[in-house]
């Protein structure tokens, strides 16, 4: 996976991702119930966004995940390289949501996101949104942690240093507790759950 050039993520940024994942988590339990989300569906979602953010963990992981779900390595191999000529009809508009809102950092235009709510309903569309915020929050605190522990391998990310990489990993510690109660209050309010480009 080619990760040079894309951005990292800020100590601020990761704040934001943190409290909108935990945020999404009853919506992304209300789209499973509703058969909204079957687990290929979110493995594309996942990879796709991964491709976005340039995560060595995740790729790993989401390999071995889809690997067992039963996607090809070739589908899996065009994913992780930014194709999805192999993704489902059904399943290919969700995807590239999840990857417009990875590549706007959490703030997808207003017209993609009422496409999606016309394609999938307000259910199905809320467990997108809710799959990419997990996979960001993934990406996010797998960036750092992956590159801290390939940096003893001699494969340091020309991105990072070791101190962004210390930074983000207590960081993600400090934020767990915050984010998760931040949350909870916010789904409390009822605040808006998404902000646009």
């Amino acid at each position: 996976m080619q990760t040079s050039g894309k951005k990292l993520f800020s100590v601020f940024e990761l704040y934001q991702i943190m409290t909108l994942a935990f945020r999404s988590i009853p919506l992304l339990k209300k789209a499973k119930a509703a058969g909204k989300m079957n687990k290929a569906f979110l493995e594309r979602i996942m990879l796709a966004v991964t491709e976005v953010n340039g995560c060595a963990m995740c790729s790993y992981y989401h390999t071995k995940v889809a690997l067992e779900e039963g996607f090809s390595a070739e589908e899996i191999r065009a994913m992780l390289g930014g194709s999805f000529a192999d993704v489902p009809k059904g399943e290919l508009s969700g995807v590239l949501f999840a990857q417009h809102y990875a590549d706007q950092r959490g703030k997808p235009a207003r017209e993609s996101w009422a496409r999606i709510v016309e394609e999938y309903g307000e259910t199905g569309a809320y467990g997108i949104l809710a799959v990419t915020r997990m996979i960001m929050m993934g990406n996010a605190t797998g960036i750092p942690s992956g590159s801290f522990l390939l940096r003893f391998r001699g494969k340091a990310d020309p991105r990072s240093n070791v101190f962004y990489e210390l930074l983000m990993m207590i960081a993600m510690i400090v934020y767990l507790p915050l984010t998760g109660l931040t949350a909870l209050v916010l789904n409390l309010v009822k605040a808006p759950i998404l902000r646009f480009s």
